[in-house]
């Protein structure tokens, strides 16, 4: 090719290319555990991603969805293949603790924001090297920990027995429970664990009955949470029984059915979004949710854990069209803008709580986040604001 065609077709060439950069997508790739056993959890974080935005601000937006099959191993290799493959602009996922605990590494050394649909406070604190490219929706075991421990407080429960998952997820509620407790003087008397496969935990409430506890917390989530309740129950207990967010679905209460009656434990005001005061400040966000995932998929389908991928959509509709006003998708300081601006939403109404992000606090929720609820004749009654 000879040097003057080159020189005319140069600027052809960087026309071209301007002009596809200006108007790429943006490219958010969503890993969820839509399978194995946080299914019921994952399913309806998938539902709800086909309801999220398809264009911000003028770009549109791809969604692509892999299922880690609630296995750690492949939630590593989806984000890997999201981040290097995909050349994805923002992680949603994963759907639970030890998943999303594992992404942090890829996400970091690629320097792509992540936001967590999980629970655990460690996924966001603190706020370190890698940790500042990771954000979440769910309420902190923390936060909810406070809210378990004071009704039992208020209960006049003075020993507890605690059973809960064998992985990230049981840990750091164990880890957060037992510091909160011992500032109540509730006494652990007991600490067991069981895996989210397991078909029984007879040997682990034999235990915890010999321990005779007036209050049980059960720390799992999804449909493996009512494997130690009913066992429970099966074996006479007649305590208190206390749950955490984690089974905060409908999937839940038909598993663990007759069993659960009197069960409590506090929820993100999305679970009881009908029952709410109209002074409560996210009963509209939450019934925003709610009545959008309810018209795709049917009267009373909605779940808590799909409000968590509907929050994580409107912090990327918040924060993308500022990171826009810096870079363009699929650059590496669009991600980084992206990071910033999620790192700076104020004020923001999800479907779970209002939203105020910080440097330190890359959850942004408060108390507004959290109420007390009670399984009353197979059904989610709200009990009033959690303390």
């Amino acid at each position: 090719m000879n040097t003057k065609y080159l020189g005319a077709l140069l600027p052809a060439l960087l026309s071209m290319t301007l002009s596809t950069a200006a108007s790429a997508q943006i490219k958010v790739g969503v890993n969820v555990s839509a399978t194995g056993p946080a299914a019921s959890l994952g399913i309806p974080e998938k539902n709800t991603i086909a309801l999220l935005p398809k264009t911000i601000a003028g770009k549109t937006v791809e969604y692509i969805v892999l299922d880690d099959a609630s296995d750690t191993t492949t939630a590593v290799k989806n984000t890997r293949k999201l981040i290097a493959e995909d050349k994805v602009d923002l992680i949603i996922g994963s759907t639970i603790t030890p998943n999303s605990l594992a992404m942090i590494d890829v996400v970091a050394e690629s320097e792509t924001p992540m936001i967590s649909m999980a629970a655990s406070s460690a996924i966001v604190e603190p706020v370190d090297a890698k940790r500042r490219w990771v954000f979440k929706t769910p309420q902190n075991d923390s936060h909810m920990a406070t809210a378990i421990t004071g009704h039992m407080a208020d209960a006049g429960i003075k020993t507890v027995a605690f059973i809960g998952f064998s992985d990230a997820y049981g840990e750091g509620w164990f880890r957060e429970f037992t510091k909160l407790a011992d500032l109540r003087n509730i006494k652990i008397v007991a600490n067991e664990r069981f895996t989210r496969s397991d078909t029984s935990v007879t040997g682990q409430v034999l235990k915890i009955m010999s321990a005779n506890p007036d209050a049980v917390l059960i720390a799992g989530s999804g449909t493996p949470a009512a494997l130690p309740q009913k066992t429970l129950k099966e074996r006479g207990y007649k305590g208190t029984i206390y749950q955490t967010h984690g089974v905060a679905n409908n999937d839940f209460l038909r598993v663990c059915g007759k069993d659960c009656e009197g069960t409590w434990l506090p929820a993100g005001p999305l679970l009881v979004a009908e029952q709410l005061p109209d002074s409560n400040p996210v009963k509209k966000s939450a019934m925003t949710y709610k009545n959008a995932y309810e018209k795709a998929y049917g009267a009373g389908s909605v779940s808590t854990f799909g409000g968590h991928a509907w929050d994580a959509g409107n912090l990327l509709a918040t924060a993308a069209p500022i990171a826009l006003k810096k870079a363009q998708p699929g650059t590496r300081e669009f991600r980084a803008a992206l990071r910033d601006a999620l790192e700076g939403i104020k004020n923001l109404a999800n479907s779970h709580g209002i939203v105020n992000m910080s440097p330190t606090d890359h959850l942004g929720l408060d108390q507004r986040a959290r109420v007390m609820v009670q399984i009353v004749d197979g059904k989610w009654k709200l009990a009033g604001a959690a303390k």
